[in-house]
């Protein structure tokens, strides 16, 4: 499967791993809700899924208590890339920017983003 225009929303842990798992490069953020800053992401990952080749997924860990701990989740909003379904990077510095997802996408699956 390829990308999407925008963010697609995960409701459990198997449906994150199928999604995961279905695609070459994914990036999830984990977000709860009544987070402000996670939800100011939301926008900003459609803006990135449509700049870029990167599959873009939403999970509420709270859904699936379980992946807090499986995936170590300290903070929201948390971005983690997924590459050939596993892990390779993460960003959780709270709000981020497109320009800055993009840089973080750039720096570790240059080629899945989108030259300008």
């Amino acid at each position: 499967m390829t990308a999407t225009d925008k963010p697609v929303r995960l409701e459990t842990g198997d449906e994150l791993d199928a999604f995961v798992d279905s695609r070459d490069v994914a990036l999830v953020e984990f977000y709860t809700s009544g987070c402000a800053l996670c939800q100011a992401m939301e926008p900003v990952l459609g803006n990135v899924a449509r700049a870029t080749d990167v599959a873009i997924g939403m999970v509420n860990p709270g859904d699936d208590i379980g992946l807090v701990d499986r995936f170590d989740i300290r903070s929201v909003p948390t971005l983690v890339l997924f590459e050939d379904g596993d892990e390779t990077a993460r960003l959780a510095e709270g709000f981020q920017g497109g320009d800055a997802v993009t840089d973080f996408l750039a720096d570790h699956v240059p080629t899945a983003v989108k030259a300008e």
